[in-house]
C-alpha cells in the first residue's frame, strides 16, 4: 500500500520495462539468428537469453557480439606496413618440391590472410620453459637496435621480474624496447612495475584496456599471442607466457609442458608485421623506425614457413580453416596436442572421418586442467572421439599446454592457438605453418616422447566414470561454444 501511494504508476512503469526488456531480448535473438553463425553456437546463445533473464542479456552484450570484418588499423597505415614488409619472392622450386597437400595449404593460407611463404629459416624447438627462458635472455642481452615484446601473460613473479629487469637494462643502454601485454591476461600487472618500466625508457601498453564505459566492448576479445622480435633477426613465438609456471613450476604443478619456437631467418619479418599491426591498433603509432626483415643470407632452405594470424575481426576463422583443411587432407596421421579440446562441429567430424578412414589420429591433452569447467567440457567429447577410433592420451606429470598439430610427413603448425572455440573465434592468435619433412620428423619424435608420460584412455574405462560427472559434462557441453 505504501509503495502504491508513493509510486502511483509503479505497475505501469514495471509493465513498460518488462515489455521493453522482452522486445530487447527478442531483437538480440533475431540478430543472433540473422548472423548465420554456427547453429550450435546460435542455439547456445538463444538458450542463455531465454533461460537466464536479465543475466543472459548482460552475458550476450559482453561475450556474444560479432566483430567480423572490422578493420583494426587505418587503410593508409596498413598500406604502409605492407609496403615496408614487402618480403622477397619465395623460391618456386622449393614449393614445387612439396606435396600436393602442402601446396593446397599454402594456397589456402595465402587467400585467408595473405601470409608470405618464407624459405630461409632455422627453427629451434623448446619444450621446457627453462630452455626457452635461458635462450631468450641470451638473445635479449645481445640486442643492439630494438626489442619488441608481446605476451598474453607477464606475471610479477621471479621469472617475470628477471625478464622485465633485463628489458629495462637494455632500454637504459639505448635499445628501443616496446612491450604489449594483454590487459586481462596480465591483470595483476602492478602500477609500480609499469612506472619503473616507463622510467627506464620502455614504451609499454595494454592491449584492449578495460574501462567502465568500454567493458562490454572489450572484455571478450583477448590477445593471446606470444611474440618477441629482436633486431629483426631473431623471433620467438609459441604457447609459453612469461611466468614461473613454465620455468620453475608453482605450488600445484611442476613446470608446465609447452612448446615454443625460436626462429632465425626470413619468417621473423612476419612476426614483426603482426606486432606492428597490434602496436598500431593499440597506440595508433605506425612503426617505421624498425626494419621489417633481415637482409642476410637465408639460414636454411629446408624449413618453409608461413605465419598465420587469426582474430575476431577476420572475415574467416583463419587458423580453424587451416586445421580443418590439414586434417581433411591427411592420409597417414594426425597428431594433436592441446590443453583444451572444444572443437567446432566441422573439426570434430573431420577428426572422426579421418580416424574412421584409417588415418592414425591421436589427441594428447592433460589429465588435469587449470580450469575445472573446461576439463568437463573437454571430457564431453571423449566418447564421440573414442567411438570413431581416435586415440586419446592423457598427459600425467603436469599441465600439457602445448598447441601443436602434426599431419602426415611434411606439415606442422605450432603457436598460441588452442583447439577450442575461444582460440578459433574470440582470441587474437598466431601460428607458424611449417612445411618440412625434417621439422615434421623432429616434432613427431617430441610427440612420441611425450606419449611415454601419458595414459591412453580406453572407451571401456571412460564409460565407468561417475554419473554425476557425466551429468556435469552434459550441462557444460551446452555452453561450450561460448566458453
Amino acid at each position: 500500500m505504501f509503495l502504491a501511494e508513493l509510486f502511483p504508476y509503479a505497475d505501469i512503469v514495471y509493465n513498460v520495462f518488462l515489455v521493453l526488456y522482452f522486445l530487447t531480448v527478442l531483437t538480440v535473438i533475431i540478430v543472433v539468428l540473422s548472423e548465420n553463425r554456427n547453429p550450435v553456437k546460435s542455439m547456445a546463445w538463444v538458450l542463455v537469453l531465454v533461460l537466464l533473464p536479465v543475466v543472459g542479456l548482460v552475458i550476450y552484450l559482453i561475450f556474444g557480439r560479432n566483430l567480423k570484418g572490422i578493420s583494426l588499423i587505418s587503410r593508409s597505415h596498413l598500406r604502409e606496413l605492407r609496403r615496408m614488409h614487402n618480403p622477397p619472392e619465395y623460391d618456386h622450386e622449393a614449393v614445387a618440391g612439396l606435396s600436393e597437400e602442402s601446396q593446397q595449404l599454402i594456397s589456402l593460407a595465402s587467400k585467408l590472410s595473405r601470409p608470405h611463404l618464407f624459405v630461409g629459416n632455422n627453427i629451434e624447438v623448446f619444450t621446457t620453459g627453462k630452455e626457452k627462458f635461458e635462450a631468450l635472455m641470451r638473445d635479449l642481452r645481445a640486442a643492439r637496435q630494438y626489442i619488441h615484446v608481446q605476451y598474453f601473460i607477464i606475471e610479477d613473479d621471479q621469472t617475470g621480474s628477471e625478464f622485465l629487469s633485463l628489458l629495462m637494462e637494455k632500454a637504459r643502454e639505448g635499445v628501443q624496447v616496446k612491450v604489449l601485454y594483454d590487459y586481462v591476461g596480465s591483470f595483476y600487472f602492478k602500477p609500480r612495475v609499469l612506472r619503473r618500466m616507463r622510467e627506464a625508457g620502455i614504451d609499454v601498453h595494454p592491449f584492449l584496456k578495460l574501462t567502465f564505459t568500454q567493458f562490454a566492448n572489450r572484455v571478450n576479445w583477448r590477445n593471446h599471442r606470444k611474440i618477441v622480435v629482436i633486431d629483426g633477426k631473431i623471433g620467438y613465438m609459441g604457447g609459453m607466457n612469461m611466468a614461473d609456471r613454465y620455468v620453475i613450476g608453482d605450488k600445484n604443478w611442476t613446470p608446465w609442458r609447452d612448446t615454443h619456437l625460436r626462429i632465425n631467418g626470413e619468417a621473423v619479418a612476419a612476426l614483426q608485421y603482426s606486432f606492428a599491426i597490434d602496436w598500431d591498433f593499440t597506440t595508433r603509432e605506425l612503426l617505421t623506425s624498425t626494419t621489417m626483415h633481415d637482409d642476410t643470407a637465408p639460414a636454411s632452405r629446408d624449413y618453409l614457413v608461413q605465419m598465420m594470424t587469426s582474430g575476431p575481426t577476420n572475415r574467416w576463422n583463419n587458423i580453424s580453416f587451416i586445421f580443418l583443411k590439414a586434417i581433411t587432407l591427411a592420409k597417414r596421421c594426425v597428431y594433436v596436442q592441446s590443453p583444451y579440446f572444444l572443437p567446432s562441429d566441422s573439426l570434430l567430424k573431420a577428426l572422426q572421418s579421418a580416424a574412421l578412414a584409417g588415418v592414425d589420429v591421436r589427441l594428447m591433452i592433460p589429465r588435469q586442467s587449470d580450469s575445472a569447467m573446461l576439463r568437463l567440457a573437454t571430457g564431453s567429447y571423449y566418447k564421440e572421439c573414442l567411438l570413431a577410433g581416435i586415440k586419446i592420451y592423457l598427459y600425467e606429470p603436469t599441465i600439457m599446454h602445448a598447441k601443436v598439430v602434426i599431419v602426415d610427413d611434411e606439415f606442422v603448425t605450432a603457436g598460441s592457438t588452442n583447439f577450442d572455440f575461444r582460440s578459433f573465434e574470440h582470441n587474437f592468435e598466431i601460428n607458424a605453418l611449417v612445411y618440412s619433412k625434417e621439422f615434421n620428423e623432429k616434432m613427431k619424435r617430441i610427440f612420441e616422447s611425450d606419449m611415454e608420460q601419458c595414459t591412453r584412455l580406453l572407451l571401456s574405462k571412460w564409460k565407468q566414470r561417475p554419473l554425476r560427472q557425466k551429468a556435469l559434462e552434459s550441462v557444460v557441453r551446452l555452453i561450450s561454444p561460448i566458453l
